[in-house]
Order: C-alpha cells, then sequence, then structure tokens
C-alpha cells in the first residue's frame, strides 16, 4: 500500500472541451489531495487539447497527462484502457477517479480488475478519515432509500465513479502552476475495437446531468400530448425534461430523456416529479436531488414519502397553476 502515491483523475471532454463533470472532480480531488499532501494528476485524451491541458492547471491540477492525437477523438474503451493504464504504471496513483457517466461506468470496473484492486460506484461525496487517513465514500443504496458510508482501506488503487452534480465545479485560478507531460502511446493488435461510425443525438436545450431544475414526467402523464405542460414548465424554470420507463416503453417521449437506474443520474437542485409513483429503480436516479417536488393524484403514492413538499392532484389542474405563478414571480 505503500507503494501508491498521489490521485488521478480520469478526466473527460466533449467536443474538445473539459467537461463539467471533470471539473466538480477536479474541485474534490483538490481537497482530498491538500489533506493526504498528494499530488493531484489529471488525464486527458483527445485531440488539439493542449489549452485545455494548461485550463485543467488553473482548476487545480498539479499534473497534466495528455494523450493527444487523432486516434483519440472518439472514444475507443480498449484504447483508452490502454492509456490509463500505462498512466498508473508509471503514477502509481492511490485513489483514481472517473464521473459516474458512460465513460466512467465503461472503464473504471476494467480498471479496478486489471490492477486487482475493487471499485466503488455513483458516489456522492469523498472524504479522508482523520484517524486511518483512508478513504471514505457516501453512495445511495437501496435504489436510492438509504445512504451508505465505505471505508476503502485495501485493494489500492481505489477506483471510484462519482456522480454528476456531486459538488460544485473547481474555481478558475490563473496563477497555479503545474507540469504538462505526454503520453506516449502505439496501438497493438490488443485493441479489436474499431469505430466504424458516430452518430450524435441532438440534444436541445439543457443537457439533463448538467441541469439546476428538472421537470419529469411519469406513467400518470397518460400520453404524448400531456407532456407538453412538463415542456413548458421546463422551459419557463430553465430546466430539462425527463422521463420515467412508462414513457420510454410507450413511446411517448424520446428513451434519452429517462432518469433512473436504465437511464440517466441526475443531480439538480429542483426535482419536479409529475405522475411519478416513485418506484426504486427511478428513484436510484434522482435521489441526489437538492430538493423534491412531487405531484400526483394518488395520496398514497411513493414518491411523497421521498419528496420535500407534495401535491395532491391532477397534474392538468396543478400544472397551468404553477406556470402562471412561475411566470409571473420570474418576471417581477
Amino acid at each position: 500500500m505503500t507503494d501508491h502515491r498521489d490521485i488521478l483523475i480520469c478526466g473527460e471532454l466533449k467536443e474538445g472541451k473539459i467537461t463539467t463533470t471533470t471539473k466538480e472532480i477536479l474541485n474534490i480531488g483538490r481537497k482530498l489531495s491538500d489533506e493526504l499532501k498528494q499530488a493531484l494528476s489529471l488525464l486527458l485524451i483527445g485531440h488539439q487539447i493542449q489549452e485545455e491541458a494548461d485550463k485543467a492547471i488553473s482548476l487545480g491540477a498539479d499534473n497534466v497527462y495528455l494523450a493527444n492525437g487523432n486516434p483519440f477523438s472518439e472514444s475507443l474503451p480498449e484504447c483508452y484502457m490502454t492509456i490509463i493504464i500505462g498512466v498508473c504504471s508509471q503514477l502509481k496513483p492511490s485513489i483514481i477517479l472517473f464521473g459516474h457517466n458512460d465513460m466512467g461506468r465503461d472503464l473504471a470496473p476494467r480498471l479496478a480488475a486489471r490492477q486487482g484492486s475493487s471499485v466503488c460506484m455513483d458516489c456522492v461525496e469523498l472524504s479522508i478519515n482523520p484517524a486511518t487517513k483512508s478513504l471514505l465514500a457516501l453512495k445511495p443504496v437501496y435504489g436510492g432509500n438509504a445512504m451508505a458510508l465505505w471505508a476503502l482501506e485495501n485493494y489500492q488503487p481505489h477506483v471510484v465513479t462519482l456522480r454528476p452534480r456531486a459538488a460544485a465545479p473547481a474555481e478558475s485560478d490563473p496563477s497555479r502552476r503545474g507540469e504538462i507531460m505526454t503520453v506516449a502511446f502505439e496501438a497493438t493488435d490488443s485493441i479489436k475495437g474499431k469505430l466504424l461510425e458516430t452518430v450524435k443525438e441532438e440534444v436541445k436545450g439543457i443537457r439533463l446531468e448538467e441541469a439546476k431544475v428538472v421537470v419529469a414526467g411519469g406513467g400518470g402523464i397518460g400520453g404524448r400530448e400531456g407532456f407538453q405542460l412538463i415542456k413548458k414548465f421546463a422551459q419557463i424554470l430553465g430546466g430539462a425534461v425527463g422521463i420515467t420507463r412508462v414513457p420510454r416503453d410507450e413511446n411517448w417521449m424520446p428513451s434519452s430523456l429517462e432518469i433512473g437506474q436504465t437511464g440517466h443520474m441526475v443531480s439538480p437542485n429542483l426535482y419536479i416529479a409529475v405522475g411519478i409513483s416513485g418506484a426504486p429503480q427511478h428513484l436510484a436516479g434522482c435521489s441526489g436531488s437538492k430538493c423534491i417536488v412531487a405531484i400526483n393524484k394518488d395520496p398514497d403514492a411513493h414518491i411523497f414519502k421521498e419528496a420535500d413538499f407534495g401535491i395532491v392532484g391532477d397534474y392538468r389542474e396543478a400544472l397551468p397553476v404553477l406556470i402562471d405563478k412561475c411566470r409571473t414571480v420570474l418576471a417581477s
């Protein structure tokens, strides 16, 4: 265990820019680094990203490992894993952090298996035990109905994924200085995958993971038409639209909007659940919300047990009133 040192963040880029989630992890990693008195390193894999490497130093990284080239402009798990393993063999980090997103869910378990260590997924908070200096990870369990605190003591490096919006993004400090190192990488026969095509989904408005307000509709909406009110409410609040599995299965709304165990994990400041019963599978995707408001005509719906505020009534009657009130308040 004493051979391991430093903290490594496996960063993510979207369209050549550091993602908000990576900035959040830099904030968390910086605090852990200061407490453990270990250096904070960030790995960036992409094409023409030198400017982002400089930005990462100002956001808190002590060192940036840069895999910069055309082969890395698109995600390929086998390729990325080879690069990450190479950096880990050189750095020997004690803690490795990913975002709990497509990249993290794909790579973190692979990395833990390759490193002979364990992985702790979907964490919402990390801290250091002052007595033992071990890593403490807080994460939702039982479908988001409880929080569990895990002490990660053995099997270093500790591989962890962090839920988006688990912390505020790191603030830039232009006076910070650090080192940027290029990662050498050569393609090997062990990489069998090949990217044939990239189909980009057109995202209108705010991305679910980055939204501070989410208005979500469930099976109680009753059909595609009911989501017009949901969309209008979300637009007025400057938020994003989400759905549960029923609207997805019934093709009322695109599957890309689903929130839950089989969809997105969100942690907005305000989560408005409309016509949602509160199944554990859905709550697992929104339990990190700061405030949950439920609207449901069934007074016994489980969602009311999880909500901070609730309205028992038909959403067709409740939403127009809320829309008008919010429009008036926001316009004043």
